[in-house]
């Protein structure tokens, strides 16, 4: 997946976003959270997508982080442009697993890998609920494009 168009094959929600000065750390390259940070970014572009963010303000019911990782390929550096990249790759019976790619416009390359385990909960009482019907099929929508 070295190039810009199979990295946008792979990952159906994208965002672009700057590397800043300020996410750099003392050894002059992008601290470890900032990734995390990003992958946090994308994975609420994709939720936005699929109108996840819209259903837990009328329901209370909607996702939450249960899992992630992240595998350092390249470090970043400023000044940088990336595109950030997430996809559901599988469903499971309470949520689903993401992964998220970063593709750095200065490098020409995937500089990073990652992954996030969603499970949906009903925020009225903290218990796992099962995806929607109209959820999944959204996802399936986008996954497919």
């Amino acid at each position: 997946m070295k190039t810009r168009e199979a990295f946008k094959q792979k990952f159906p929600v994208l965002t672009n976003l700057p590397v800043q000065w300020g996410d750099m750390d003392a050894f002059g390259h992008v601290n470890n959270t900032m990734y995390f940070r990003y992958f946090e970014t994308a994975r609420l572009a994709y939720f936005n997508a699929v109108g996840v963010m819209d259903d837990i303000q009328k329901s209370q019911l909607g996702p939450i982080l249960a899992e992630t990782a992240c595998q350092f390929k390249r470090a970043l550096v400023f000044p940088d442009q990336i595109t950030v990249g997430a996809s559901v790759v599988e469903k499971h019976e309470f949520g689903f697993l993401m992964h998220y790619g970063i593709y750095s416009e200065q490098q020409q390359t995937v500089t990073t890998l990652g992954s996030g385990r969603i499970v949906m909960i009903d925020y009225n009482n903290g218990q796992k609920v099962k995806p929607s019907d109209k959820l999944l099929q959204l996802i399936d929508e986008i996954e497919q494009q």
